[in-house]
């Protein structure tokens, strides 16, 4: 399969011990993936929100003797794109960036060897907590809604405050080992303390998150990205929605009556009428 830009570039920093810092000029870099290899260290900088002299550190970080060599490195990964035939406006273009985010989570998914995983984890936790607060409500909660179909006992958490840690609790002494969560951008700080919270009471995490680079990746034990499109006023989320309902499939998967759970359901609502179709 041949890679998108943004897939070679995560090539670059995986297994790498970054700083906060240096997490988000990789996470800008990626997002940026068919111009960053064009950019000079200040406009990189400028681009990403940090200093000239953390860009230069972040290469040398990397293994590189200083910002030049990074860049001829990733104009070899990533070649120049073809000029587009006509300028597509902005509505046109937000979309467009989806489809590359898309393409980019197909490259990701190359390996399901982190998705089944994640299945396994999430079908063998027993109630089974999903977390999701303020941005990522609506993928925490129409993951729990499927999941519920097929898994016994879904705990959805989708608001904060001070009963969120007593809730993890109560899911951890009913039996959890595992908890979903789902965070995008802006990353709330109540997320990042929970999970780490959640990980000290013996819970295992898995997370999806709009990079590998996101605040939560330091307290999950499986992080699976799926990048948010910027192009409008407000983030968009449809990789993060499809990678949710892989990460579904992956349970069902693991879960041996799945099937026949969804059958039941099913007969259930055809019985009720539940549906007009």
């Amino acid at each position: 399969m041949t890679h998108s830009p943004a897939g070679r570039l995560q090539g670059l920093f995986e297994g790498r011990r970054l700083t906060p810092t240096q997490r988000r000029i990789a996470h800008c870099m990626v997002r940026h993936a068919d111009e960053v290899p064009f950019l000079s260290s200040v406009e990189l900088a400028e681009l990403a929100g940090v200093s000239q002299p953390s860009v230069t550190r972040f290469a040398v970080a990397l293994g590189f003797d200083g910002y030049p060599a990074l860049r001829r490195d990733l104009r070899e990964r990533v070649p120049a794109a073809p000029a587009a035939a006509a300028e597509a406006n902005g509505y046109q273009q937000a979309v467009e960036g989806e489809i590359a985010n898309l393409r980019r989570l197909a490259d990701f998914l190359a390996d399901p060897g982190p998705l089944e995983r994640a299945g396994r984890l999430l079908a063998g936790s027993r109630p089974l907590p999903v977390l999701g607060l303020r941005a990522a409500a609506a993928q925490a909660r129409g993951f729990a809604y499927f999941a519920a179909k097929v898994h016994p006992d879904v705990r959805l958490l989708d608001e904060g405050g001070t009963m969120l840690v007593d809730r993890i609790d109560a899911a951890r002494l009913a039996g959890a080992s595992a908890l979903l969560c789902f965070a995008l951008p802006r990353h709330p700080r109540e997320v990042v303390e929970a999970l780490a919270y959640a990980r000290e009471r013996g819970l295992r995490v898995v997370t999806v998150a709009d990079s590998a680079f996101a605040p939560v990746a330091a307290e999950s034990d499986v992080l699976v990205p799926g990048a948010v499109g910027t192009g409008l006023a407000f983030d968009t989320a449809c990789a993060p929605m499809l990678l949710g309902r892989v990460l579904l499939e992956a349970m069902c998967d693991a879960l041996p009556d799945a099937q026949a759970r969804l059958e039941r359901f099913d007969a259930r609502a055809a019985d009720r009428g539940l549906f007009a179709e």
